[in-house]
């Protein structure tokens, strides 16, 4: 039989069918793609998707800050660091010289009080809000190049902490759950709105890829009670509005997220990445209890690929590859995103292993 193209390929994928090979995806940190860039190792201004020839590509598009025109005030800077205020009044610092989360500093919308007042009332569906021309440029950029794409931007846990931070959001959801339950309601009908106005104007991607990080090291940030009353029914709001566009859903969670997935997957999840090792999530575990319910991506150690250790990348892709490749819903990809200390020719090395064991011989 011919070889898929990628949009079959993961399509089918997310179906459990059989393919040809497992599909491919990766995420980067700026940094990394900047640094080979800079060595000669990739063209600038060509996607990481295209130049490895990925599976798979998603395209940010949406503006969720409370003030969406606010464009983010420099208020402090050292050698190291630049500290920001940005739309939704939240003071972060970022560092410059590499990649990582900012660090926060100061939220000044931190109880419902202001929720409602400086914020709720001004998070509508407004089409400024959306990148459109990129959604466009990617979407026919994948087309032509037949590969399949996503829509990629935040779910409601995830909307929900940039605007009150994540010590104020946990709080409120032990001390005032009705307000969080209001935040994070507030938030799938605007993601919901978004997306109806960014289909009628652009077209339908291939699948909606959501992020909402909502684990850290051995445990979720909630109980998986919390998770149903609280954050569950926004999920299962914007994920059955998307299934009724005929469209897959994604789910990225970074952390340990385990004693959640129960409820994730009833919410109508088709495939859940990244499987973070460090943080203590087991890709053959999870794959035995829930890979023929779902879809899985990620789950392999990016550890020995950002040290470069090539008989390290071996043994690990050797012990999960050809277990979760089984079912056939089983897409490679690193257990978070790939670091700046990592060399290209290591990638490559770690990216072509998947391609050539994860081909099913069958096909």
């Amino acid at each position: 039989m011919q070889e898929l193209s990628s949009v079959e390929r993961i399509s089918r994928q997310l179906k459990h069918l059989p393919v040809d090979r497992v599909g491919l995806m990766e995420d980067f940190w700026v940094h990394t793609i900047k640094s080979w860039v800079e060595q000669g190792k990739m063209p600038a201004g060509q996607s990481a998707a295209e130049h490895f020839g990925l599976d798979l590509e998603t395209c940010w598009a949406f503006n969720l800050k409370v003030d969406h025109k606010w464009v983010d005030k420099l208020v402090a800077e050292d050698e190291d660091t630049q500290t920001f205020l940005d739309g939704n009044g939240a003071t972060l610092r970022r560092h410059k010289k590499h990649d990582s989360t900012p660090e926060h500093i100061n939220y000044s919308i931190a109880d419902r009080a202001a929720w409602e007042e400086r914020a709720k009332p001004f998070l509508t569906v407004e089409r400024e809000r959306i990148k459109l021309d990129r959604f466009r440029q990617a979407r026919q950029r994948c087309q032509e190049q037949q590969r399949f794409f996503c829509w990629g931007g935040v779910n409601v846990f995830e909307a929900i902490h940039p605007v009150v931070g994540h010590e104020n959001m946990l709080l409120g959801m032990a001390l005032d759950p009705d307000w969080v339950k209001d935040m994070a309601d507030t938030f799938a009908d605007l993601l919901i709105g978004l997306m109806e106005v960014m289909f009628a104007e652009a077209g339908k991607p291939d699948g909606i890829w959501f992020y909402d990080d909502m684990g850290f090291r051995g445990r979720p940030f909630m109980s998986p009670e919390m998770y149903r009353e609280l954050i569950f029914p926004a999920h299962q709001k914007t994920i059955a509005f998307v299934h009724s566009q005929g469209l897959p859903v994604i789910m990225h969670s970074c952390g340990f997220i385990e004693p959640l997935l129960p409820g994730l997957i009833e919410a109508g999840i088709d495939c859940l990445q990244a499987i973070e090792v460090k943080a203590g999530m087991d890709l053959l575990r999870i794959y035995k209890q829930y890979g023929h319910k779902i879809t899985l991506m990620g789950g392999i150690d990016v550890r020995p690929v950002a040290n470069n250790d090539l008989p390290g990348i071996e043994r690990e892709v050797m012990a999960k590859l050809p277990l979760v490749m089984g079912n056939n819903g089983f897409i490679f990809h690193s257990d978070h995103s790939i670091p700046q200390s990592t060399d290209y020719e290591t990638f490559q090395y770690f990216l072509e292993l998947g391609r050539s064991v994860g081909r099913y011989k069958n096909w």
